[in-house]
């Protein structure tokens, strides 16, 4: 139980519980105070940190407790909820919250989470940025088909020229990020390689799927969250579900699946497979991404460029 740390995150401050102990101490979420934290879990020498995601909130925590070589998992917190009804933990306080964190370390002791680099940070930041501006210019683009009068029309109009005007100085940064570092430009250039796979994408999956190609192909699925799930129960069968895992990603790989099950052959003969089989159409996709993030993943691997037989 002993030097098993949880971090309960805040837009202002956070607080970090000891599992040996049960002392909770507060932290202004300021650079003093992390400075402050750092300091004292280095002396500590923790076995594992969990700090719950919380909307991007946890970051910067996270990545200065990494470059201080500590041990840091950063867990969904729909796990930790989960975690707390089964002990039976109801109430909740930020106090509570990094106790049963704690715990939450110590009983199940996730994995390590992959070290957030600052260029990992600002690409991350950077693709983020361009799907708020792309959402932006769809609900413009879409208040325009209701849009009859004039000025209305001529200010909509405005809005979406200074939307993709944005756009294309952030795709520019996307870019200019990624040929500025070897190894991103030579990942990148290697998962474009794989029909469906763009520009923008490869961005993503760089920067918010550091993990490929470290892990086989089912951790990667269920990194993911594309790894069928049994909900099997004594004679019962239920249906495989997935879910789980980075949904941003998902959300981001869905039209890029669907490219790539009209133009990469692999993804496409995998298809058609599927339906003959009777699967459902969605579910025929999700099964393609899967198989479409494990071509990935081994091209990354074997630090290769796209082949028909890489699958």
């Amino acid at each position: 139980m002993g030097n098993y740390v949880g971090i309960d995150v805040s837009k202002s401050f956070f607080d970090v519980c000891n599992c040996g102990d049960g002392q909770v101490n507060h932290f202004d979420y300021t650079p003093e105070g992390i400075d402050k934290c750092v300091r004292e879990l280095a002396e500590l020498r923790p076995r594992l940190i969990v700090i719950e995601a919380t909307g991007g909130y946890e970051t910067r925590l996270a990545s200065e407790l990494q470059a201080a070589e500590l041990p840091v998992a950063i867990v969904n917190p729909r796990r930790i909820r989960d975690f707390a009804k089964a002990v039976g933990q109801i109430a909740k306080t930020d106090k509570m919250d990094a106790n049963i964190i704690s715990r939450y370390a110590s009983v199940l002791k996730p994995p390590i989470s992959e070290t957030i680099s600052g260029k990992a940070r600002i690409m991350r930041a950077l693709v983020a940025r361009r799907l708020q501006l792309v959402r932006m210019r769809t609900a413009e683009q879409n208040r325009m088909e209701h849009a009859f009068d004039k000025s209305i029309r001529r200010s909509i109009k405005s809005i979406i020229k200074k939307i993709e005007q944005e756009l294309e100085k952030v795709e520019a940064k996307i870019s200019d990020h990624i040929d500025r570092d070897p190894q991103l430009r030579s990942r990148a250039e290697q998962i474009k390689t794989v029909p469906g796979i763009g520009d923008i994408t490869a961005c993503m999956l760089v920067s918010e799927l550091p993990e490929l190609g470290c892990f086989n192909r089912r951790q990667i699925a269920a990194l993911v969250g594309v790894a069928p799930i049994n909900r099997d129960s004594g004679t019962f069968r239920g249906k495989r579900m997935t879910g789980g895992g980075r949904r941003q990603i998902r959300a981001k790989l869905f039209m890029p699946t669907l490219v790539a099950i009209q133009h990469n052959p692999v993804v496409h003969n995998y298809y058609e497979r599927l339906l003959k089989a009777g699967k459902s159409k969605m579910t025929a996709v999700v099964a393609c991404m899967r198989k479409l993030v494990t071509i990935l993943n081994t091209i990354v691997a074997k630090n290769e460029v796209w082949k028909q037989n890489v699958a």
